[in-house]
């Protein structure tokens, strides 16, 4: 009886050690401070420019009607390709054929007054000549040669109107054969017709404005994205610059350039940005007009050159105290509980790692602090990884020797 009362109690001893090591496994006392840490290494940053845009063709260009009429005929539909100068619809023409066929006649009898005018004149002027002699002789009195001289001036004034009157049927003329051009609409550029507004039948009329037919953007092997850019990026940005940018229809990326930076602002919900225009190739025509683009322009790229995590630079330890003027600090760590600070001069940010322009100690390779954790803190993150069945384990069943990384005696903790 007294042995098993015995070798209960070795059980429970041997129990309680058990669990006591394997509390205090997590690498220190209760209330230990351990730093979360990250390397610095080489590696190449890039800085850019982030913002949203719309796909638009580099030309569009409205047709309209400038004549009132139906709609006779209609060559293209959506998605037509049409080449400059080619017929995409016919107004009825009938009744600006009439009012041509009119003006030229009525320009036809403008110059046929002008020609009876003439015809008066020359005989004016013979009759005056013979009065003319005939006053010389006394033969008839000065009134019978002075009314004469008014008729012939009458003449003259009235070939003056005859000329107006042609002048103005040329011109009328003139309008009315532009008004049956119109009637025939062509295209004015080489493209593919985005949106048609009308159909045959439809009677179409133009008033202070030409009436909306067809929108027709130029060659698509070419777009344009604009883009509304923050006012607080626009100073980075100048024309010729790299872009990367995508469209929700596709996968893959696309590239472009820098074209444009327009000064027009546009203000909303007090946020000020400006237009900027991006131009890139359109291989096989896969982006369409309307399509929305995410779009990355590089602003400045820095390769093999030291790079750290941006919390690094956030990280303030509590209670420790930084040299005066020291700017930019990393907090380099000596062990899993020791760190002292490096201060060090910053390039450019990609928003996630920062790069390392300068610093007072050689840092490549060394570790520094992101944060703190205390020793239960570390003890659930071991737990948490031993029980996390999609975490890679080392051969040997997972085990870790003694001293080794993983947060036993003599390593640091994990990060």
């Amino acid at each position: 009886m007294k042995k098993i009362v015995w070798l209960v109690i070795a059980l429970a001893i041997i129990a309680g050690g058990w669990w006591f090591a394997k509390g205090n496994r997590g690498g220190g006392k209760a209330g230990e401070v351990f730093y979360r840490r990250v390397k610095v290494a080489k590696g190449t940053i890039t800085q850019e420019v982030s913002a949203t845009g719309t796909v638009k063709p580099i030309k569009e260009v409205e047709v309209g009607a400038q004549v009132n009429g139906k709609i006779i005929s209609l060559a293209v539909d959506y998605n037509s390709k049409v080449t400059q100068g080619q017929v995409v619809a016919q107004i009825d023409p009938a009744t600006y054929e009439a009012t041509y066929s009119a003006a030229k006649a009525q320009l036809s009898s403008a110059n046929a007054t002008l020609e009876k005018t003439k015809a008066s004149l020359a005989h004016a002027e013979k009759e005056l000549a013979r009065l003319k002699t005939l006053v010389e002789r006394k033969m008839v009195s000065d009134s019978e040669y002075d009314a004469q001289l008014s008729t012939r001036d009458q003449l003259l004034a009235e070939i003056k109107i005859n000329q107006a009157s042609i002048e103005q049927a040329t011109a009328n003329v003139k309008k009315a054969k532009t008004d049956f051009d119109y009637c025939t609409i062509v295209s004015p550029v080489t493209g593919v017709v985005l949106s048609r507004d009308v159909d045959e039948g439809q009677t179409v009329v133009s008033n202070m404005a030409a009436s909306s037919l067809l929108k027709i953007a130029t060659d698509l092997s070419m777009i344009q994205v604009e883009a509304s850019v923050p006012e607080a990026d626009v100073g980075l940005l100048e024309v010729g610059q790299v872009v990367h940018f995508t469209v929700d229809a596709y996968k893959e990326s696309f590239l472009g350039k820098v074209k444009e930076i327009r000064l027009a602002a546009t203000t909303a919900s007090n946020v000020v940005t400006y237009p900027v225009i991006v131009e890139a190739e359109n291989p096989g025509e896969k982006l369409f007009p309307g399509m929305t683009a995410t779009i990355s322009i590089v602003v400045s790229q820095a390769a093999d050159v030291l790079t750290v995590s941006a919390a690094a630079l956030r990280f303030v330890p509590e209670g420790m105290q930084v040299p005066p003027d020291a700017g930019q600090v990393l907090w380099v760590a000596d062990d899993a509980n020791h760190i002292h600070p490096v201060p060090i001069e910053v390039g450019i940010s990609d928003g996630i790692n920062v790069q390392v322009a300068s610093e007072k100690e050689a840092l490549e390779g060394r570790e520094v602090a992101t944060g703190v954790m205390t020793a239960e803190e570390l003890k659930k993150s071991k737990e948490k990884q031993e029980t996390n069945p999609f975490m890679m384990r080392p051969p040997g069943g997972g085990r870790r020797a003694p001293g080794g990384p993983g947060g036993g005696p003599g390593g640091p903790p994990p990060r």
